[in-house]
């Protein structure tokens, strides 16, 4: 049986008191941790300390004696308690000096946007002797990298990036990734992602135990909330021939729950699949508030397909916007599916667009009945062929209620696009 080799180790730690108080959440850790298994390597240690040099100092040595690679975010900035460079060159027993292209394009920066650079941000280009430079296009602190040696082993690598989570990605995909996959030779195989909506993740482990244990192949799941994500960890020596036919399985397995196969987000389905077809779209909000235009509205291009998203929080502005009736709101309330209905389809006639989508609910955490208790939400969609409509009963808080909301309104939107709606017309 083929046996894998060791797959190299990877430190990581984070550092601030921002981090460590849970002023700020450390997304940057969770995020790396993801890349490098998809690369191939194996974390084993994540740690956080504060703006101590003593822990900062210990903490980068750990990690260059630990493992293959190092990888520290934060503590590049201009103030005092931004001491990582300070760290690292106690550690490796070098100074800091001025790398002057550091310098240039930090002034840069500053003359760029038109603000007089400050003395204290010639200290973001003050290095350890040694180190390797790594540009930051994303912002004004320069990142940088090291080679440590081990006793009886290869040299680990270490790389500091910048704390701000914008500015460490762009640094990963520019810096980090290839230098990795160079230096380690990596095959890291292939990851296969089924983004899905409408099942929960204990659903899809049933359906998902007949191809756990296939060779070459590791299930995983990702639960996002309300998306949860499949993926297939496919080990490099597994064929297109083997592969091709597996995804197909997978994916007629999972059924109508499938969105997309190495897609981007629900909303980036949606927006490409009416922009192929020619059609438009625009929104009704209730209870989601605009989250339904906001998630439509950040995927680039959106403008070639969304029309107008109102937010018809009051009675009064329904009637107004989109032509519900009064007659509906008393006697059935502006929560119920004859509302719904009403908002998708006046919405849509208002716009002149192929599509009208609506959402309307108990939020909370008051306002709830023993007949609409908080939590239900009517969603429903306006088509050329008719108007589908869905009732939920969610739970939890405020924000949870309106984010599935918002999300199951998109689902409903993008089954029908797909063909996958039937039998949920009413």
């Amino acid at each position: 049986m083929f046996q894998p080799p060791r797959p190299p180790t990877v430190f990581l730690l984070s550092q601030g008191d921002e981090v460590i108080t849970g002023q700020t959440v450390d997304t940057n850790a969770a995020t790396l941790s993801e890349w490098l298994t998809e690369l191939g390597f194996l974390v084993t240690r994540r740690v956080t300390v504060g703006d101590v040099m003593h822990d900062i100092v210990a903490a980068i040595a750990e990690g260059l004696n630990s493992a293959d690679v190092l990888i520290c975010t934060g503590g590049l900035g201009p103030t005092a308690d931004d001491l990582t460079a300070e760290a690292l060159g106690t550690v490796l027993g070098v100074p800091l000096v001025l790398h002057e292209p550091s310098l240039e394009h930090i002034q840069a920066i500053f003359t760029l946007i038109g603000r007089r650079m400050s003395d204290a941000n010639r200290k973001q280009a003050m290095l350890p002797q040694g180190a390797t430079p790594l540009q930051n296009n994303f912002g004004t602190a320069p990142g940088f990298s090291v080679e440590s040696p081990r006793q009886g082993q290869a040299p680990a690598v270490g790389y500091f990036l910048p704390g701000v989570p914008r500015e460490m990605k762009g640094m990963w995909a520019e810096h980090l990734k290839p230098d990795l996959i160079r230096r380690f030779s990596l095959s890291p195989g292939r990851l296969i992602t089924f983004r899905c909506m409408g099942a929960p993740e204990s659903q899809l482990e049933e359906i998902m135990r007949p191809f756990q244990g296939i060779d070459g192949v590791t299930v995983g799941f990702r639960a996002m909330s309300p998306e949860v994500q499949v993926k297939l960890r496919v080990r490099p020596d597994v064929t297109d021939e083997r592969l091709i036919p597996l995804i197909a399985q997978v994916q007629a397995a999972i059924g109508k729950a499938v969105f997309g196969v190495d897609t981007g987000a629900l909303e980036d389905v949606i927006v490409a699949a009416l922009i192929e077809r020619g059609e438009t779209l625009a929104t009704a909000e209730s209870c989601t508030g605009g989250r339904l235009s906001a998630a439509i509205t950040s995927v680039a291009g959106a403008s070639a397909a969304f029309m107008e998203g109102a937010c018809v929080y009051a009675n009064e502005a329904k009637m107004r916007t989109c032509d519900v009736d009064a007659g509906a709101l008393a006697q059935y309330g502006a929560v119920s599916e004859i509302v719904a209905r009403q908002l998708a389809e006046g919405i849509r006639e208002r716009a002149g667009t192929t599509y009208g989508l609506s959402t309307t609910g108990v939020a909370g955490p008051g306002g709830g009945t023993p007949e609409k208790p908080v939590g239900t939400v009517h969603v429903a969609l306006a088509t050329p062929q008719g108007t589908f409509h869905r009732q939920l009963r969610l739970g939890g808080d405020r924000d949870r209620i309106t984010r599935y909301a918002a999300a199951s309104a998109l689902d409903l939107l993008r089954r029908h696009l797909q063909g996958v709606l039937g039998e949920d017309k009413v």
